[in-house]
């Protein structure tokens, strides 16, 4: 699946598992920001606040779903959060949890040429050397696995774009 670079927009490739699908918080469920959804017949804790502001980023990034759950994020995503259905990247099988190198060949592949934020519980070292080495501007955001897309990775996001990707 190939990038639609005509938007002249920037790209943000967003993980599930540890940005919008919670875990590992201990916070009783009173506290905790979302919700639990069945998702194929498992369990996953949604953050509540995810949706809008993924609505809020579609509005300056062209947004593909960069996670082992593939074709699923749209089965299940886009009614929880009230969030349009995105493109997807296909892995052929790699997908390997706790990590993200195994995803850089299908997001390289995708993001072409474009300015590409993604974001990510599981960046490891080749991730950072493969942004380094891109031409094109690239941000790295990661997030805690238990709390998710916050606020404050929304407005870098939308710095980070409307400043032309510099990178402070």
């Amino acid at each position: 699946m190939g990038a639609s670079g005509e938007s002249g927009r920037p790209l943000l490739a967003v993980d599930v598992d540890g940005v919008i699908s919670l875990f590992g918080h201990d916070r009783p469920n009173e506290e905790a920001p979302g919700d639990f959804h069945l998702v194929d017949g498992m369990p996953h804790f949604i953050s509540a606040a995810t949706g809008p502001r993924l609505n809020r980023l579609g509005q300056t990034y062209d947004l593909v779903w960069a996670t082992g759950w593939e074709d699923r994020a749209n089965d299940h995503l886009p009614a929880i959060l009230g969030i349009p259905t995105l493109p997807y990247l296909t892995f052929d099988g790699e997908a390997r949890f706790g990590t993200a190198h195994w995803k850089l060949p299908a997001i390289d592949s995708y993001a072409g040429d474009r300015p590409t934020a993604w974001i990510d519980d599981s960046f490891d070292s080749s991730c950072y050397e493969w942004a380094e080495s891109r031409r094109s501007p690239t941000l790295l955001v990661p997030t805690d696995p238990a709390i998710g897309l916050e606020e404050g990775h929304v407005a870098a996001l939308e710095s980070w774009a409307a400043d032309g990707y510099a990178v402070r």
